[in-house]
């Protein structure tokens, strides 16, 4: 079986695929001061849950925006399971064409979602990602893939909101349900949500309309396809999404893992 980590500023998402099936799943805070023998110890207890042992996984691939903790789970490879992991990186093949200026400063995570997507739904296609940062990302219809644009995710807009202001209160992130609110707590969290759903409505009304042109194609032959713990939150209050696929990185990891080992 392959295990396939992708680790990102604020969860961390273990994969198990037996073949080409998704057996298992699991979301852990990153914690860079935890050390290989503590994210062992975290895996040991996921598998004993799960009446799974160490010796089923044959294979270890890696993903991660966290450079510090890389080595931390490289190391724990090594130790807890005997493997050398595999990790996205440059020069692993992906089966697209990188038209970033500068590819190394892609996040792996945006390359591993792009992998999977176009796998799944071809090109071209608009790429949404709900994460610590909330990122968008254009692929044409021969596997290039063009860019995109960055904003702050909301948790992230959440946490700024708590920490640089006096009297606004750390709140859950769901939808109120109106915009006139009555309590500071409904006021941002529809501060929160509706802005994200604007934005996302702009950007990508707007991304498809020049990757349309690029690709001299109409808008509706673009797909819209999203990811990511806030995608069907903000999906609510929107109608240009197509598709959401909660598991589309872990897919790509297992996708890229199949160009790179025989």
């Amino acid at each position: 079986m392959l295990l396939a980590f992708d680790i990102g500023n604020t969860n961390i998402l273990i994969g198990l695929f037996d073949g080409e099936n998704l057996r298992n799943s699991w979301r852990l805070s990153t914690d860079t001061n935890k050390s290989a023998d503590e994210y062992g110890m975290i895996i040991s207890q996921l598998f004993a849950y799960e009446g799974i042992s160490f010796d089923e996984v044959d294979d270890i691939i890696i993903s991660t925006v966290v450079p510090s903790m890389l080595f931390t789970l490289q190391h724990m490879a090594l130790k807890y399971f005997g493997k050398t992991a595999l990790v996205v990186e440059a020069g692993i093949k992906t089966g697209l064409s990188i038209k970033y200026d500068n590819p190394q400063q892609v996040g792996a995570d945006r390359i591993v979602n792009a992998v999977a997507a176009f796998d799944k739904y071809g090109g071209p296609l608009v790429l949404v990602d709900f994460g610590t940062a909330t990122t968008f990302c254009a692929v044409t219809e021969n596997g290039e893939y063009l860019g995109g644009t960055i904003a702050p995710g909301i948790k992230i807009s959440s946490e700024a909101l708590s920490e640089r202001t006096s009297k606004l209160p750390s709140v859950e992130i769901e939808d109120p349900g109106r915009t006139i609110c009555k309590t500071t707590q409904e006021s941002v969290q529809a501060g929160l949500v509706y802005s994200q759903m604007g934005m996302c409505d702009f950007i990508v009304s707007k991304m498809k309309k020049e990757l349309a042109a690029l690709c001299k194609k109409d808008e509706s032959e673009i797909r819209v396809v999203a990811t990511g713990g806030f995608a069907e939150l903000v999906n609510q209050g929107l109608n240009i999404i197509d598709y959401i696929e909660k598991n589309l990185t872990l897919e790509g990891l297992a996708l890229i893992y199949k160009k790179n080992r025989k």
